[in-house]
């Protein structure tokens, strides 16, 4: 690892749900990694997460020893008193760990007069750097993958930055007024670690309808129970054919592409509609139309019904 913090703070008044009650003639102890982004299992360097660890049988003034590894090489030990949850005894420990590489957490009661010697299975979690390139298969896109996904940000194929999930990174850049490049960087997944890029519904009362803001260029579907569903880069009208702001109805629809290369058309006011085209830069750049990438085209024209709110503004 190019550098290694450790942070190792035992938080054993914490509650642990689901912990089964009674203990086992023979105590066991097992461990678990927490705030690891789900099933990747993995965290970016810096990240905090957590291991908890249940004793089967919980004795007064008994402590485990805690021991971390680095790619199979011990960097840190600390004893942790256990607290009472029922009839087990339970710990939770947070780390916090800079650099790179894979760590592996271990756990052993040592025998004491009221218990025997009772050892842990080895829970392991990759630290990766909080960076990703084009085409690149790591499980840094598998985070960034997860953290756009559960902001409702659309992604492309499980676990590689293909194209769809660089206009998913784009889109969240423009609403966090980040460097739009399409390639997430350490500001991209700092912004992400911090909560950033949640869309703010401005129209809930409108039920399910779309939402279309000038400001950070970015389009939103919004379910009827007043929910994001996805969020999608998008380019309006240039300052010279610039898109009225207001509140439309979706009023004719047109599949396919038109004479104007535009795809899977959804026309709320006048000749504006919103559309697939070939070019959807970062920037105003349209007729007065939500030009979309088209690969986001069609599944926007099958969510968007005849008579679905559209409502653009200034965000």
């Amino acid at each position: 690892m190019r550098r290694l913090l450790i942070s190792l703070t035992t938080l054993a008044t914490l509650a642990l749900s689901g912990v089964a009650a009674g203990a086992a003639a023979t105590p066991t102890m097992s461990l678990r990694s927490e705030h690891v982004n789900g099933s990747v299992r993995a965290v970016l360097s810096d990240d905090h997460w957590q291991v908890t660890g249940v004793l089967s049988s919980f004795q007064a003034h008994q402590t485990v020893s805690v021991h971390v590894f680095e790619n199979g090489r011990p960097i840190a030990r600390r004893r942790v008193a256990l607290a009472r949850h029922g009839s087990t005894g339970v710990f939770h420990l947070a780390l916090h760990i800079g650099g790179t590489g894979k760590i592996t957490v271990h756990a052993i009661h040592y025998a004491s007069r009221a218990m025997p010697r009772v050892t842990s299975n080895f829970v392991s979690v990759w630290v990766v750097a909080p960076q990703a390139a084009l085409g690149e298969r790591t499980l840094s896109v598998r985070i960034l993958q997860a953290r756009l996904r559960a902001l409702h940000y659309v992604i492309g194929a499980p676990g590689v930055l293909d194209s769809q999930t660089s206009l998913g990174v784009v889109a969240f850049q423009k609403e966090v007024g980040l460097q739009i490049t399409g390639v997430p960087d350490a500001s991209t997944f700092a912004a992400l670690a911090a909560g950033k890029g949640v869309f703010p519904i401005r129209y809930r009362a409108h039920g399910r309808h779309v939402e279309a803001d000038l400001t950070h260029q970015v389009l939103a579907l919004i379910g009827a129970g007043d929910q994001v569903q996805r969020i999608y880069d998008m380019s309006s009208g240039k300052p010279s054919t610039p898109t009225a702001p207001g509140s439309f109805t979706v009023y004719n629809r047109t599949p396919g592409t038109n004479d104007l290369g535009m795809v899977d058309s959804s026309y709320f006011n006048g000749g504006d509609a919103i559309h697939g085209y070939a070019e959807v830069p970062p920037y105003a750049a349209s007729h007065g139309c939500l030009r979309v990438p088209i690969p986001d085209a069609q599944a926007i024209y099958d969510w968007v019904q005849m008579g679905t709110p559209v409502d653009v503004y200034f965000g």
